[in-house]
């Protein structure tokens, strides 16, 4: 591999003999050849082999010894990658030559590179190792798209292939045709002088140094990068054929046909141009992929219109800042995300949560930018600005979901390391075989070592899984489904077990008072301000339900001190010198309280799937407010959805037993947990995971139920635009509709679906044609002489449309019925 010199900063070392443990830590490092710390600038210089350590473990064993290397993630596009190889070529040159970088990950679909960076990124160091390896870097902005720049750099690409394409046809269209014209003899004697072999080289010549030449510049890079990619096979073969037929057309003039007596200029000029068209194909067809992504982009608008001391001024949107005062009139789209201050007004938010009918805003709610206000003026306060906007985090997380690799991809990625050497092997072995032992001749053993070589592809192991999850997560965020990664998407489509948390996604987590159930001697106005004196205090959903309905009802709450909370149970406070409790029947047990007097009217309120909140003073059980959460219009069509598809569906919520179980069969659920602590959530999933429940997912609000998300082997988080649902779920549904869930379970399937397509289409495609290429079907007389002697020229065209055909069905993912 070789030899490199890094610079880690070191941060948490306190004196000189932290720079020598630091020291001492590096060198007792195997492959490490020589380090010095410096404690005064915190620095570590590190001399190592990267054939046996690479940068981002020396920085582990820094972090083992008790200080820490900080990082910085850098994202930008890399361009000149043709196949799987180039991939490795580019994630090597990152890790071992280019500057502070630890770890490289780059994917050949989206084309771009993701490094972690020791320190401040030097930038240009970054771009001088990518070009010195023969690629090109377009530097991203600070969310991540690249803007106008990649964009162009994209169109400029697809541009040159398109010039390139058309220059090769205006040469070889006249060259094919006078060859096939000689060779089927439509033409006179005049086409067999030795002149008409130097005219066609004459029309080969630009076709293979010209339009060919981004294959030998390709090649090269690889080579010198010790690796071999696809460009290695299309250069070899094309100019086998070019090269054998120079001198052929130099002895056929001299007289001689002792070297042979045809040419092949006409072969590898075809071989050449249908390349170029696969690859010019294969360009604009990867930029379908990114689609999506583009459209999301493209939501955000330009300009902002601020309000300043009652003067409005347009600005453009990087000049926002937190706090400002924004006007959105209607048919404008809302510039940032921020608080409506004044007016009301419908919000389209179709373009992030997928939810067709628009919502209405008024004071004090939360507008999400890039929405579009449709009905009333909006005066919005800025509450988030730049990459901290919802659109930016949904766009840099369907990024990284896009350039992540899930499992099924190392298969692809192990046989692609070793595929073109494999190939050329192949070549050889076959060139040999037909030559030295069949005796079929030089010229005819040649061919089938050129068909070999440029039918083999590469380029379709190398696109098939990552065009896929492009498309796949593209399609999915225009649904307002975010997946976080390759490996979520993968383990989707395994679940066996889906566990809905009932508060807030089976239900409205709006809950309302139904009913206040007083015991003997207590009034029901009585009952209902205790218990609202209590709960004014808390920020429980149930009891934020008391408290307006004791306002709604004009009762005047009195204070209350000495609030305690029990999560999960409930709450209580001195009310005018008395003791209140206000919660479960067991909450009130455990302090004290007789409850058998009111068992009844508990239990007639839960059988009603109502949540009985027992409310307690001075040691007696005095009634019952009974508060109920409305069940999601979609709930019963999404949970028939997942047992349609063959998933266990359960209920988990804290409420008693019959209350869940009056839920679950309004709902059609055949099994409930109930009674269960918020601590308790994650303890449950790993019971269901342990008992044979086999993959489990949890699906919750991403706030109470996060232990439980990240416990669960895909964690769901409804109304995915909070902090912490986009940070601890491995799928957020932006919208709160429940039918989102058997919808990315769906996409998860068609997506791993296509995936697998495409794997067996690229193996396939190798597995049976190089042997054919070879000639395995040479004996079989039956068989059409098109298939028994395969020409490069159908080696070539195969080839062209192989790695196509796997883009192409990867975007029938944006069509798949969900």
């Amino acid at each position: 591999m070789g030899h490199r010199e890094i610079t880690l900063p070191v941060t948490g070392m306190t004196c000189a003999n932290c720079a020598t443990t630091v020291e001492r830590t590096l060198r007792n490092t195997p492959g490490v050849e020589a380090a010095t710390v410096n404690y005064a600038n915190e620095r570590a210089t590190v001399t190592y082999d990267t054939s046996q350590v690479d940068a981002d473990a020396l920085a582990e064993r820094i972090r083992d010894a008790g200080y820490d290397v900080p990082v910085q993630r850098l994202e930008f596009a890399v361009t000149g990658m043709t196949c799987a190889n180039c991939v490795s070529a580019v994630e090597r040159t990152l890790r071992n030559r280019a500057p502070g970088v630890l770890e490289a990950s780059v994917n050949l679909g989206t084309e771009r590179a993701t490094v972690e960076v020791a320190g401040t990124p030097d930038w240009s160091g970054i771009v001088q190792a990518i070009e010195a390896a023969g690629y090109g870097a377009v530097r991203l902005d600070d969310e991540g798209e690249g803007g106008d720049a990649e964009a162009e750099a994209r169109a400029a690409e697809i541009r040159r292939q398109t010039r390139a394409f058309w220059t090769g046809v205006a040469f070889t269209l006249p060259l094919f045709a006078l060859s096939m014209a000689r060779d089927f003899g439509l033409v006179g004697m005049w086409a067999h002088q030795p002149w008409v072999n130097f005219f066609m080289l004459a029309l080969a010549a630009p076709v293979q140094f010209y339009v060919g030449w981004d294959f030998y510049r390709g090649a090269w890079n690889a080579l010198r990068n010790r690796t071999a990619n696809m460009d290695v096979l299309v250069a070899l073969g094309s100019s086998t054929a070019f090269f054998y037929s120079v001198p052929v057309a130099v002895a056929r003039a001299a007289g001689s046909s002792a070297l042979g007596e045809h040419v092949y200029f006409e072969t590898a000029a075809v071989i050449i141009t249908l390349i170029r068209l696969g690859k010019l194909l294969e360009a604009r067809a990867k930029g379908e992929t990114g689609a999506a992504i583009r459209a999301l982009m493209e939501l955000r608008p330009r300009t902002a219109r601020r309000v300043v001391d009652g003067v409005e001024e347009d600005v453009p949107l990087d000049d926002v800042r937190v706090g400002d005062t924004l006007l959105v009139r209607p048919g404008e789209s809302v510039p940032t995300d921020g608080e409506v201050l004044h007016g009301h007004s419908a919000v389209d938010e179709s373009m992030l949560t997928g939810e067709s009918m628009p919502v209405e805003k008024g004071p004090g709610q939360e507008v999400t930018g890039a929405t579009m206000n449709r009905s009333g003026a909006l005066t919005i306060r800025a509450s988030r600005v730049g990459s901290e906007t919802a659109l930016a985090r949904i766009i840099r997380m369907v990024q990284e979901a896009q350039g992540s690799k899930p499992p099924i991809q190392r298969l692809a990625d192990q046989v692609a390391a070793v595929f073109v050497p494999a190939v050329m092997a192949v070549a050889a072995a076959t060139f040999l075989v037909w030559w030295a032992v069949v005796g079929a001749g030089f010229t005819d053993s040649l061919l089938r070592l050129v068909a070999v070589l440029v039918i083999a592809c590469p380029c379709a192991l190398g696109l098939a899984t990552p065009t896929a999850i492009m498309v796949g997560t593209g399609r999915g965020a225009g649904m307002g489904i975010l997946f976080r990664d390759g490996t979520a998407l993968e383990r989707a489509r395994q679940l066996r077990t889906v566990v809905l948390d009932k508060t807030g996604t089976v239900t409205s987590g709006e809950p309302g008072v139904e009913a206040v159930v007083p015991g003997a001697g207590v009034d029901e106005q009585d009952l209902l301000t205790m218990a609202a004196a209590v709960e004014r205090t808390s920020e429980h959903p149930l009891g934020e339900a008391v408290v307006r309905e004791a306002r709604l009802r004009g009762i005047e709450i009195p204070s209350s001190d000495d609030f305690r909370a029990t999560a999960g149970r409930g709450v209580g406070a001195r009310v005018a010198g008395r003791e209140v409790w206000v919660g479960s029947r067991r909450f009130l047990e455990e302090n004290g309280v007789e409850t058998d007097p009111l068992e009844a009217a508990a239990a007639a309120q839960e059988d009603r799937a109502r949540t009985a909140l027992w409310v307690a003073w001075d040691g007696v059980a005095r009634g019952i407010v009974a508060v109920a959460d409305r069940v999601r219009e979609e709930a019963t069509e999404a949970i028939a959805s997942l047992r349609a598809r063959g998933l266990e569906v359960v209920l988990l919520t804290g409420d008693n037993e019959r209350t869940a179980w009056a839920v679950a069969e309004q709902l059609g659920i055949e099994r409930v947990r109930a009674q269960v602590l918020p601590e308790e959530k994650a303890d449950e999933v790993r019971a269901l995971q342990e008992s044979g429940s086999g993959p489990v997912a949890m699906v919750g609000d991403g706030i109470n139920d996060a232990p439980a998300l990240a416990q669960a082997d895909v964690g769901i988080a409804m109304g995915g635009g909070t902090d912490v649902a986009m940070e601890t779920a491995d799928v957020a549904l932006m919208s709160g509709d429940l039918r989102g869930v058997p919808r990315a379970l769906s996409l998860s399937r068609a997506t791993l679906r296509t995936i697998r397509q495409n794997l067996w289409w690229a193996f396939g495609y190798n597995v049976l044609l190089i042997p054919v290429a070879a000639g395995v079907l040479y004996p079989l007389e039956g068989l059409p002489d098109l298939l028994r002697s395969l020409h490069p020229i159908l080696a070539a065209l195969a080839m062209a449309f192989s790695s196509v055909s796997v883009v192409g069905n990867s975007l029938r993912l944006r069509r798949a019925r969900l």
